[in-house]
């Protein structure tokens, strides 16, 4: 169900070098590439390092949830504003990613980052 985790970092050179040498031992490696983020995985991208001009805090990672669909993802972005989220980005097309990726983000009620994922393999 989780698709991907994400998280802040301060310098993205020397986070790099961490998670290139972390994930070179796991069998890993970059999947993605771009001037403000870097995903790793063995098979898909499984953990983003991005730098946004945000310190590094428990609040600006975020989890990303696997939905089966757009309907899915719109129906789980109505559900966390329903019930004590707030709207981050609501649900769209992010071809950035991948051509099919669709996804909104939330926060929920203690203000964490949650991601709502349709096509992002």
């Amino acid at each position: 169900m989780i698709d991907h985790v994400g998280f802040e970092v301060s310098n993205l050179t020397r986070s790099a070098a961490f998670y290139d040498a972390v994930f070179h031992a796991l069998g890993g490696r970059r999947l993605h590439e771009s001037p403000h983020a870097i995903a790793y995985g063995m098979v898909g991208p499984s953990l983003w390092i991005v730098v946004r001009g945000h310190r590094p805090a428990p609040g600006f990672g975020h989890v990303a949830l696997t939905a089966r669909g757009r309907a899915a993802v719109i129906g789980a972005h109505s559900a966390a504003l329903a019930n004590g989220g707030t709207e981050e980005s609501a649900p769209a097309l992010r071809p950035q990613y991948t051509p099919l990726y669709f996804a909104a983000y939330v926060r929920d009620p203690d203000g964490l980052r949650v991601e709502f994922v349709s096509g992002s393999q």
